[in-house]
């Protein structure tokens, strides 16, 4: 295994945000209005509305983020926006930026976790469930068109 760092946010660090995000976005599914507008202001529409962002660095580089968004709930927040670099994936970095984020939630005293995904993300379905997620029924008017299941992990 290799050596990873989790780090928090550092505006140094948007531009990777948006990167990856973007990267990601456009091979599994395409970049929405609202991706857009989130991804290239992080600190605007995560950061200073009480959520966190947190990265993977290794070998001097930003390998993976993930963000923890507020929600209407205070203890619930929305884990979204996670992407690895393409030549870093199957490494488990992701499941490594999820524990910490699981982690994180618990140290704070969250009451939970959710998140929205879609059923053809496979790998990504079979990971929330291996760490708790269970599904949710999902709202008709969801913040996402790709997005087709919701889950949630009560901590």
């Amino acid at each position: 295994m290799k050596a990873f760092e989790i780090i928090l946010f550092d505006s140094r660090y948007a531009k990777d945000f948006y990167a990856l995000n973007i990267e990601w976005l456009k091979t599994y599914f395409y970049v929405e209005p609202y991706d857009e507008e989130v991804l290239s202001k992080p600190e605007t529409y995560i950061i200073n509305k009480g959520g966190h962002i947190f990265f993977v660095k290794g070998n001097n580089a930003i390998l993976g983020t993930v963000a923890l968004m507020p929600t209407d709930d205070p203890l619930v927040f929305e884990l979204t926006k996670m992407a690895v670099l393409p030549n870093q994936r199957g490494q488990k970095i992701g499941q490594q930026l999820l524990q910490y984020c699981i982690d994180f939630a618990k140290e704070n005293k969250f009451e939970a976790l959710m998140l929205y995904s879609a059923r053809k993300l496979e790998n990504a379905i079979y990971i929330y469930k291996k760490y708790g997620f269970v599904e949710l029924p999902l709202e008709v008017d969801g913040p996402y068109k790709r997005g087709d299941i919701k889950m949630e992990l009560k901590l």
